[in-house]
């Protein structure tokens, strides 16, 4: 039952008043200064302070004279925090009232009182003596603090009246537009139930496949057929993930097989002394060295204990993963789209030496499909002190056959690929912020083997990154490079120094490159009311041969109504030193993505603003409408200047339980013209028995079976007699939804970012029966491509916990978060305290518990975050009521030498 607790201190006080006028026959008599009226037990009041809105400070004492009012100075000093000292014993009182502006200097023996310039006398009747301390009549105190101090007696206030907010009354709107703000959610997924992730020797593989078939007419081939199919399965082996892509040529014929199996552990578990945080054979990635070969694909081995998501170099990295036949690839860096890449061939995307900024790389990798498919993949790479090995030793090593894949039917020409490549590097940091590396490299660059050797040293001043490296080819030439990142206020800069001789040259760089110099500037510009991203970047190149070429380049980001938009400017010329130079290049490319209601658009367009190439040059666009959660739409425009041809392509997909099916039709303005039809599915193993098939990809992603069951003897294993639970909706992560749960209390959650830990969890509000609850949190996952993990989720019975909460003195706490912390010291549940003080946790289940303020409410209100207040829930007392629950002042540690606001010295108190 909902109570109100009035004031313990005012409620006190009023029955001490009453016991002494009751029991004590005569109390001492205090005269005012040259007045005649004596303070007597009779006359004495209790005043609540009222500011508007606001109840100030934990009320005044005071006295009814023959002239009006007066209230003890003390208290109000202290209710309205005023930094003033009262001394009785010198029989003065210093400090400053509201503004630092409004000294006041009040001294009895001389009988003045002055504020700031201002000096009066202090009349009889202005001051009293009364057992508390100094009375104050309210008349004068008004023109003291310049407000209005009104008594009013009918209700037992003090009403302050203010034509400005007092600080007090700033203070307190403050606090209450801080209450308002609930801090995000955040769990320690460390702390919570963890899922069985432990390798297996063999797990039966989930499987995408893509397969599509077409006619295509055209005036140089005329009317051909093609049949292409793609096939990529996920599972383990022998301990480890593996992965194998098979595809075909346009005839059906198979002509590519990629296999790969490999570890990943960001905690570097793996392979015993090697510590490995990652480990790969058979289809890998290689990294890039600062000044030697480019990372590639291909087959070989690499081991590493480099952190997972730690970049190859500190100023750039590279991105790389699957990419079906038909789908594209966006990359965006802090929300702005920085690349685009349609599929190749090979399966594969690539974004290449992308830059980093100095601070916070917010990356996202955004996959569109044919049939409308989205899948997203999202990296954070900080570049600053974290860019520097904290007093460890990080390792890297591999050997590659780049370019090739296990087996390429009919492409086995050595000059399809890049020959063999390997190394290993090392990087050691010295201290907090400067760290050392090296590396060897061998590989084949232009024909020719050539083996690289690199030193390189990066430290860390203030907001900037610095790194100086050399290499060397092991013949006569060698490189040197200076790398610096910085940001000053919201202004990213980079800049890079790079000097090759003696014929040295890399993948990194250009050919017959002698000197390069680059200098970038990022910034975001306030425009009509919204931050415009803002990319400018110069370089400056001396080739081998003597000529030079100036290249500037200039990018402005954009975010108008969800769409995405980018426009990049490049001017670029060349100075020779033989013949005439050629005309200078000035080119835009124009990018957009995002969507308007339900059409999600992307697109480019490039244009050539000088020299022979301008004009228009190129576009593209595909607009995808989703007319259900089944249907979708899909129409493609393209021109081509060069070739003077225009492309319209029009398709519609369908997604039924098992599969998706796309038809698509297509024609040319130099009269080809293309019919096909596209067919996706998945199948995999299923948890509950047999196999699945499904129109999601289940083997580039993770999945989850979650069965939801009542726990009724509350050992949190599932046994077969406990009752499950059917249109139970789940929870993945902080936006995901899994569908309700069956008859028999399960559901199966597709789509899960793979070794992206994730709290699996049941949604409290579709849950019929508010007393029956979830038993934790939930279950994290941390997925694997394509294999199933079983997560129970256990309900409990659940009951409610009330109280009142109030502070020391009997000042109620309204407006305040109160945590709920169960055995294990885990936040359970969040609840805020009422106008009165009230308080209820709902559904909470049984269990015992303890209470404490939310650390940002109690750093609000002044009180310390621990209250003495417990609770036990079982069937025996499901509702518990606490009563009263007192929180304590935070302790204040002021200095004896100074004044700080509402102190009073030791004998006032």
């Amino acid at each position: 039952m909902r109570q109100y607790f009035p004031s313990l201190r005012k409620t006190l006080a009023v029955l001490a008043l009453a016991v002494g006028t009751l029991s004590v026959p005569a109390a001492p008599a205090f005269a005012a200064d040259g007045g005649g009226w004596k303070a007597k037990n009779d006359d004495a009041l209790l005043l609540d302070v009222r500011s508007g809105q606001w109840r100030v400070g934990d009320g005044v004492r005071g006295y009814q004279t023959d002239k009006g009012v007066c209230v003890d100075f003390g208290d109000v000093i202290l209710a309205l925090d005023l930094p003033v000292r009262l001394d009785k014993k010198s029989r003065r009182a210093t400090g400053w009232l509201f503004k630092e502006s409004r000294v006041i200097t009040l001294d009895r023996d001389l009988g003045v009182v002055q504020i700031v310039n201002n000096e009066s006398r202090i009349n009889p009747g202005d001051i009293y003596d009364t057992p508390e301390g100094w009375c104050v009549d309210t008349q004068i105190l008004s023109k003291w603090l310049a407000i209005e101090v009104t008594p009013d007696l009918s209700n037992s206030l003090l009403v302050l009246e203010s034509k400005e907010k007092l600080p007090f009354e700033l203070a307190e709107e403050r606090k209450a537009r801080a209450g308002k703000v609930r801090p995000p959610q955040t769990f320690d997924l460390s702390s919570l139930p963890q899922a069985d992730d432990t390798y297996r020797f063999w797990r039966t593989p989930s499987v995408d496949v893509v397969a599509s078939t077409g006619v295509r007419k055209d005036k140089l081939r005329g009317a051909t057929f093609d049949a292409r199919y793609e096939v990529y399965a996920s599972g383990e082996v022998a301990g480890a993930s593996f992965d194998a892509r098979l595809s075909s040529d346009n005839e059906g014929v198979p002509e590519r097989l990629r296999f790969r199996a490999y570890r990943t552990d960001p905690e570097g578990k793996l392979l015993g002394p090697l510590a490995a945080t990652h480990f790969a054979l058979g289809d890998v990635s290689t990294v890039s060295t600062t000044l030697g070969p480019q990372g590639s694909a291909g087959r070989g081995a690499y081991v590493t204990n480099r952190p997972t998501e730690r970049p190859d170099s500190f100023d750039r990295t590279t991105f790389r993963g699957e990419l079906p036949d038909g789908w594209d690839a966006e990359l965006y860096r802090n929300d702005q789209l920085i690349g685009y890449v349609q599929s190749r061939g090979d399966g594969r995307y690539e974004f290449l030496d992308v830059p980093l900024l100095f601070g916070q790389n917010s990356f996202e990798v955004v996959l569109y499909g044919p049939q409308g498919q989205v899948r997203r993949d999202s990296r954070l790479i900080p570049v600053g002190l974290d860019s520097i090995p904290p007093r460890e030793t990080y390792y890297w090593a591999g050997i590659q056959d780049a370019g090739k894949d296990l087996i390429n039917v009919g492409l086995d020409d050595p000059a399809d690929t890049d020959g063999w490549r390997g190394g290993f590097g090392l990087e050691r940091g010295l201290d907090a912020r400067t760290s050392i590396g090296a590396a060897f490299t061998s590989s084949q660059f232009k024909g020719t083997r050539r083996n690289y050797l690199e030193g390189s040293v990066r430290r860390a001043l203030g907001p900037a990154l610095l790194e100086v490296s050399a290499a060397s080819d092991f013949g006569s030439g060698y490189a040197l490079r200076g790398q610096a990142l910085a940001q000053f206020g919201e202004t990213s800069v980079s800049a890079e120094a790079a000097l090759f001789q003696n014929g040295y040259q890399s993948e990194r760089y250009e050919l017959d490159l002698q000197r390069l110099l680059a200098l970038s500037l990022d910034h975001s510009v306030r425009l009509f009311g919204e931050k415009i991203p803002v990319h400018v970047e110069a370089r400056h190149r001396r080739r081998t041969s003597g000529d030079e070429s100036l290249e500037m380049i200039g990018r402005l980001s954009f975010n108008i109504n969800r769409i995405n938009a980018s426009t990049e400017i490049k001017w670029e010329q060349e100075k020779r030193i033989f013949g005439n130079d050629p005309p200078s290049r000035l080119d835009a490319l124009f990018r957009l993505s995002g969507r308007i209601g339900r059409v999600r658009l992307r697109g480019e367009s490039e244009f050539g603003l000088s020299g022979d190439n301008r004009g228009f040059r190129e576009s593209r666009l595909v607009a995808d409408y989703r007319a259900g959660d089944r249907s979708e739409y899909r129409l493609e425009l393209g021109y081509n200047a060069a070739g003077s041809r225009g492309r319209v392509a029009a398709g519609y997909t369908r997604r039924f339980d098992k599969f998706a099916l796309t038809g698509q039709l297509e024609a040319a303005s130099d009269g080809s013209v293309a019919a096909g039809v596209n067919l996706a599915f998945s199948f995999g193993p299923d948890p509950r028995g047999g196999f699945r098939v499904a129109s999601e990809k289940l083997a580039a992603t993770g999945q989850a079976l979650a069965i939801v069951y009542t726990d009724e003897n509350g050992d949190g294993i599932r046994q077969p007699d406990e009752t499950l639970h059917k249109e139970v909706e789940l929870t993945a992560g902080l936006s995901g939804r899994g569908q309700p749960t069956d008859a028999k209390g399960a559901t199966m959650i597709d789509g899960l970012q793979p070794f992206q830990p994730i709290l699996i969890g049941i949604d409290e509000s579709s849950l019929p029966d508010p007393f029956v609850q979830p038993a934790t949190k939930g279950i994290v996952v941390t997925p694997r491509p394509g294999i199933p993990f079983v997560v129970e989720l256990p309900l409990v019975a659940a009951g409610e916990i009330a109280g009142t909460l109030q502070k020391e003195g009997g000042r109620i706490l309204s407006g305040v978060d109160i945590d709920l912390i169960d055995s294990k010291g885990n936040i359970v549940k969040t609840t805020r305290s009422e106008y009165d003080g009230f308080f209820l946790f709902e559904g909470v289940p049984y269990g015992k518990y303890r209470l404490q303020i939310s650390p940002l409410a109690a750093n609000i209100v002044g009180v310390d975050i621990r209250l003495q207040a417990s609770a036990e829930l079982n069937k025996a007392r499901p509702m518990v009521e606490l009563g009263i629950v007192t929180a304590t002042s935070a302790a204040r540690i002021a200095d004896a030498r100074n004044n700080t606001g509402g102190e009073l010295d030791a004998a006032d108190k």
